[in-house]
């Protein structure tokens, strides 16, 4: 078989240097995408003094990448299940390098946001195929190493994230630097379009007519934007709307029509938009619960670590930014160790990760609490080498106990479920992070105030970041429980 035969949306035999070839233009094309929701937010102030932006395009330019990338991933994980997840792929891939350009070229922060936008919806579009060609080119402990070395470079592609936008926009100035942010995507994008062609195998859907749901497909719309605007405007400061709350009562409509809808569209003989069956798999059900939880707690951890290095204690985004790179560093290899071990060793050796990034985090909030100013990004970094060496034995054998009893054929919608739970989760624990941070600052009088303000906001933001992962490992801990039961 050659990488242009047409073969099922089932399990692909392929040679493994095809195999591998394959999955390193995936991987790369999935961090190239995942650094975007990273890289751009140290760029939002020189892009506010370029485009005299408002600070509601700001956090649009960030927020709203991360919610049409939400709304995409199942739509487009769907489609890649039934049709081609390389035309899908591709078709991913060109619209994000594309509105990269429009982006690096934008005159005004309006068409800025617009492109943003519709760089979140390519975003989605890629990832679920990416999952799904994953779990359709390999098997048995050869996924859990490929899985591994996935969660390597997405681990890596966030953490190098806004030391790559701090340096640039250093390189680049305050006019140039942020658009620099974007340029280096098109090379990227280019090359990777060529090797997507060459390398990808083609793959034909699932037999039968596909049918779109519409009807779901816009409930479902309604349920996610109804759950994510809230919290993606949420910063903690004096000028958060509360009225935006009540989003959250349209969401529990929505959220029980779309399921109703599901449920009557599949018990008509269609293809319905989400399987309700898949949280049936109580693998899949707790491995998604978990990994939302986890990325809940993980980027608001970042957040809140830089925040207070650049407010707190006054240092530069580019060396804020690098406290993290120990972070990710070690997480790339124990991620792509793990994923060799996850076969053998199973859940416990995701909640024995989990426990360290507990450790990590405890050490982080000594670090701010108890440490001299001059100390602090030392020991912080030290903090998320322990962190790292824990998060990257969570990730990766996540993701290969969540997808293994899924159908190789619903690869890529179980991988967009997923995906999209971690994006609500960052949604969700980076709002819960920020506005106990800023509202811990602007009750004691604004960021004037002392280092011991500091001190307080980035305790209270860290104990929502620590709470969250503990409920992580109680996900993991109740489901290892249920594995030891259940042959």
């Amino acid at each position: 078989m050659t990488m242009s035969d047409s073969t099922p949306t089932g399990a692909l035999e392929l040679p493994p240097a095809q195999r591998w070839r394959a999955f390193a233009v995936c991987v790369t094309v999935a961090a190239l995408t995942i650094l975007d929701l990273t890289k751009v937010n140290v760029a939002l102030p020189a892009i506010e003094h370029s485009l005299d932006a408002s600070s509601t395009s700001l956090q649009l330019i960030v927020s709203g990448y991360i919610l049409t990338f939400g709304l995409a991933l199942v739509p487009a994980g769907r489609l890649g299940d039934f049709r081609s997840r390389k035309v899908f792929f591709i078709i991913g891939l060109t619209l994000f390098t594309v509105m990269s350009v429009a982006c690096a070229l934008a005159p005004t922060s309006d068409v800025l946001l617009v492109a943003r936008l519709l760089q979140g919806v390519a975003a989605g579009i890629q990832m679920p195929q990416v999952i799904g060609l994953i779990q359709q080119m390999f098997h048995g402990r050869e996924r859990g190493k490929a899985f591994g070395l996935f969660g390597a470079m997405i681990g890596v592609s966030t953490a190098f994230g806004p030391t790559i936008g701090g340096l640039l926009i250093a390189l680049g100035g305050e006019q140039s630097g942020w658009r620099w942010i974007f340029w280096m995507n098109l090379p990227l994008g280019i090359l990777a379009l060529v090797l997507a062609a060459k390398f990808l195998p083609t793959t034909r859907g699932l037999a039968g007519k596909l049918s779109l749901d519409p009807l779901g497909t816009i409930l479902f719309a309604v349920t996610v934007i109804s759950l994510m605007w809230p919290f993606l405007f949420t910063t903690g400061t004096p000028a958060d709307v509360p009225a935006r709350w009540w989003l959250l009562v349209v969401f529990v409509l929505a959220a029980a029509a779309f399921i109703a809808w599901e449920r009557r569209y599949a018990a008509s003989g269609k293809h319905p938009l989400v399987p309700l069956d898949l949280f049936r798999v109580a693998s899949f059900r707790n491995g998604t619960l978990l990994s939302t939880l986890y990325f809940s707690a993980i980027p608001g951890m970042f957040l809140l670590t830089t925040l207070y290095l650049q407010e707190g204690l006054g240092i530069l985004p580019v060396y804020a930014g690098m406290v993290s790179i120990g972070f990710a560093l070690v997480s790339a290899y124990t991620s792509w160790r793990s994923g060799t071990m996850v076969d053998t060793y199973g859940r416990p050796l995701v909640v024995v990760g989990l426990v360290v990034v507990l450790a990590g985090i405890a050490a982080l909030i000594m670090s701010a609490l108890f440490a001299t100013p001059a100390a602090t990004p030392w020991l912080m970094a030290g903090a998320l080498v322990i962190a790292g060496a824990g998060g990257g034995v969570v990730v990766s054998p996540n993701q290969t106990l969540t997808l293994h009893e899924i159908r190789v054929s619903q690869g890529g919608l179980a991988g967009s479920v997923g995906q999209l739970g971690q994006r609500i989760g960052t949604a969700v624990g980076t709002a819960i992070g920020l506005a106990l941070y800023y509202a811990t600052i602007f009750a004691a009088g604004g960021r004037d105030t002392g280092i011991a303000t500091y001190h307080q906001a980035y305790l209270r933001g860290m104990l929502a970041v620590t709470l969250l992962l503990a409920l992580s490992l109680a996900v993991g801990v109740a489901d290892m429980g249920r594995r030891r039961r259940t042959p």
